[in-house]
């Protein structure tokens, strides 16, 4: 509300007819229903409309004690509305139609504002089709709250999707949350409300107030908010929407030749709340600008090539770590607001490193402000419990067999591409979204129309996505956490594949896993989960992932998982993370493993980052980043990370020795030699089989002392015989360090 100096008392003008004529007056019916907020078309009955003697101008304004209305060219006083029938009901003839404005006395000062009801239809023909077609691209500037000027007026445009309700209003506190106030527009047959409210701006707080399908009141925060009030509040903002002034035309313009398969990628996991906090584990979260000013800089340091961020989207719930979202259009308040991380994507950008966001479209969070039966019916979500509720995470199901929720995801996923310059999503939980049978038992499932298993509407969606983000995101990478051994997730979708770019390959991460984790004394049993994985690398085109799955909820710390007394756990983590870099594939590792934590992750404190002070822990850190240079480097490690050619055993089955030995190729044919021995026993004049004659040097062992390793074997030279074993042509003897991993590479 805005105060103004009391003005004089109107007096009625010439021409202007008594407020006691009957033609001011509502039908009694219509006038009960703006009383009790339940009139279905405020429009029909506010505002301004002709009449055979001229203009009618009504006004619904409980609590207010007078109006006057004011010419909008020159402010000169029209008239002075009068009560009529009900209290707040204000009404008056008018000399002419032209444009005009309000100043409303209340109790507690003036206001003055142009009148909501005096702007026509808001959405065009073109907009409605599209949202209900699901196809609307862009969600994010049409419903929701845009900041507008029409006819010359500053104002809101509100609009949301709510076909079932009966009415639907904005409430805040520039009406006092009085949903009889700002009734919206119903538009037919798309079922979105509109309403376009003047003086109002970015920093508004507002929320969906609906009388719904079966007549409950309910309150609603904005589906398609741009901003939001940081949780616990659960309010929607109007987002400041004047665009962002960007640097990053250069990264944008080389991103996807940065993210095809033939390039590094080493992603670096981020729980944005948790990586630091200002003062300690109790501290304040760090702001994007924080983030800009630390991470972008040790990221960049250490070499990843992108930035993986936990959904960064608006939730309720921080201990979801952002996997339970309701703001699929909003950045999360509790960083700063919508221009903060918009400008450490750019930060992210001008240091030559990527964005990935994770994105969740699999379910979302039964929080009574939130989507779950929005307008009193399954608007969102599946109506049957077997198809709409999941029972692990006790959440709503999307109904992707609806047109408009399919395409709000759409729309949700191409806002972050395009609006925020993100440069791949992941998508989180894509098992669940495929299989109807996901996590359910017998008879706790509904089969497609088909009688199987496939949640077709799923297929059909995650298509449909992968197909518009090569449209309308160039460059941009979609990659899907799919558990299973769905085929295709990584073929083209012309080719019936689900067209994603890039897969985690959740199988090498338990496989490899549980290996590591087993006293070397017993590994001899297990050598399998080591060899099994390289039989199906190349049917996808596979991201390696350490996440933040594995060091939670129990399953302890990465070098906790490893086992042996303290130099072996090192020891055995710094051979781990070399294979891992060594072998066939992206590289994701979650924050923390970098520094060798111990305890297991938890949201509510910040990494330890004290650790860094002892050297074992400072190698592991040096380790990384090495292993980062050199995976960037050699194009032998990445060129053919996707393509078969690229791999070659040359000891895959000495398991009485756990023993492994393998080539990497570059596309011009430059081989790699990596050899693991994941025994704390050194191996001495061990032979293997090598492609050419000629000098090779150990250009990596994370046995070096740099590592907190016992240097052995570090930077030999070993001129290949011409003795052919293991299928190649010639062959070398070295010393295998223990619980090590060497990269040889031929001199010149």
């Amino acid at each position: 509300m805005t105060d103004t100096a009391a003005g004089t008392q109107p007096t009625r003008q010439p021409g202007i007819r008594p407020a006691q004529d009957p033609a001011l007056r509502l039908l009694p019916e219509d006038a009960e229903a703006l009383c009790r907020g339940t009139h279905a078309n405020p429009f029909a009955v506010l505002g301004l409309h002709g009449d055979e003697n001229g203009w009618v101008l009504r006004a619904f304004l409980p609590g207010a004690i007078g109006v006057d209305v004011l010419d909008r060219d020159g402010d000169e006083l029209r008239c002075s509305l009068t009560q009529i029938q009900v209290p707040g009901l204000f009404a008056a003839h008018l000399p002419h139609g032209a444009p005009y404005y309000l100043r409303i006395r209340w109790v507690d000062g003036e206001q003055e504002t142009e009148d909501p009801y005096a702007f026509g239809l808001l959405l065009g023909e073109m907009d409605l089709y599209l949202i209900g077609e699901g196809t609307h691209r862009h969600l994010g500037h049409c419903l929701g709250a845009q900041p507008m000027s029409i006819d010359g007026v500053e104002g809101v445009r509100f609009a949301v999707w709510a076909p079932n309700a009966k009415r639907v209003s904005v409430v805040g506190e520039f009406n006092r949350w009085d949903g009889r106030r700002h009734t919206m527009r119903l538009r037919h047959p798309a079922g979105v409300w509109e309403l376009f409210i003047p003086r109002l701006g970015p920093g508004t707080v507002y929320k969906y107030e609906l009388i719904d399908a079966q007549g409950a009141l309910r309150l609603k925060a904005d589906p398609v908010a741009l901003a939001a009030q940081t949780p616990p509040r659960t309010a929607s903002v109007v987002a400041d929407t004047t665009p962002f002034e960007w640097h990053d035309e250069d990264w944008l313009a080389r991103r996807g030749r940065r993210q095809a398969p033939d390039r590094p990628m080493t992603i670096y996991e981020v729980h944005a709340a948790s990586w630091r906090k200002h003062g300690g584990d109790n501290g304040e979260i760090y702001s994007w600008q924080d983030l800009a000013d630390q991470l972008v800089p040790y990221a960049k340091e250490m070499g990843f090539t992108h930035v993986e961020l936990l959904p960064i989207m608006e939730h309720p719930f921080g201990g979801s770590w952002g996997y339970q979202p309701l703001g699929q259009f909003t950045p999360s308040g509790r960083f700063g607001d919508s221009k903060g991380f918009a400008a450490f994507v750019d930060a992210c950008h001008q240091a030559d490193i990527g964005v990935i966001l994770d994105w969740v479209p699999a379910h979302f969070p039964t929080d009574e402000h939130g989507l779950a039966r929005f307008d009193g019916t399954a608007l969102y979500e599946y109506a049957h419990p077997f198809e709409g509720f999941h029972q692990d995470w006790n959440t709503y199901i999307y109904n992707l067999g609806r047109r408009e929720v399919h395409g709000f995801l759409l729309a949700s996923a191409l806002h972050w591409l395009r609006h925020f310059h993100v440069d791949a999503l992941r998508v989180d939980a894509v098992a669940s979204m495929l299989y109807r049978d996901y996590s359910r038992q017998a008879g706790e499932w509904i089969p497609n129309k088909h009688g199987g298993r496939e949640n077709l509407e799923a297929i059909d969606f995650l298509r449909h996505l992968n197909q518009v983000v090569v449209e309308e995101a160039p460059g941009a990478v979609v990659i899907a956490e799919e558990s299973t051994a769905w085929p295709g997730v990584t073929r083209p979708v012309e080719e019936d594949g689900l067209g994603f770019a890039y897969k985690w390959n959740m199988g090498w991460m338990h496989d490899t896993l549980s290996y590591i984790s087993t006293d070397p004394l017993y590994r001899s049993h297990d050598h399998h989960n080591m060899t099994f994985p390289l039989v199906y690398a190349f049917s996808e085109r596979f991201v390696l992932p350490i996440s933040h799955d594995e060091v939670v909820h129990g399953k302890g710390s990465l070098i906790g998982k490893m086992p042996g007394n303290e130099w072996e756990r090192f020891a055995n983590l710094r051979a781990y993370l070399s294979v891992m870099w060594t072998q066939p594939g992206k590289k994701l590792l979650f924050m923390g493993c970098e520094l060798a934590q111990w305890r297991e992750w938890s949201h509510d404190r910040e990494l330890d980052w004290f650790l860094l002070e002892e050297p074992r822990h400072q190698g592991i850190l040096n380790l990384v980043r090495d292993l980062n240079r050199l995976y960037r480097d050699q194009p032998a490690l990445h060129e053919l990370d996707t393509e078969p050619t690229g791999f070659t055993w040359v000891v895959g089955d000495d398991s009485a020795n756990s023993v492994f030995a393998w080539l990497r190729w570059s596309r011009d044919g430059q081989p790699l030699l990596v050899i693991a021995n994941l025994t704390p026993v050194p191996r001495y004049q061990y032979r293997l089989g090598v492609p050419y004659l000629g000098e090779w040097q150990v250009t990596f062992n994370s046995d070096a002392g740099c590592y907190g390793g016992s240097n052995q074997g570090e930077g030999e030279v070993i001129n290949a015989q011409d003795q052919p074993l293991h299928g190649q042509a010639a062959s070398l003897t070295l010393t295998l360090p223990p619980l090590g991993v060497q990269v040889l590479g031929m001199e010149g």
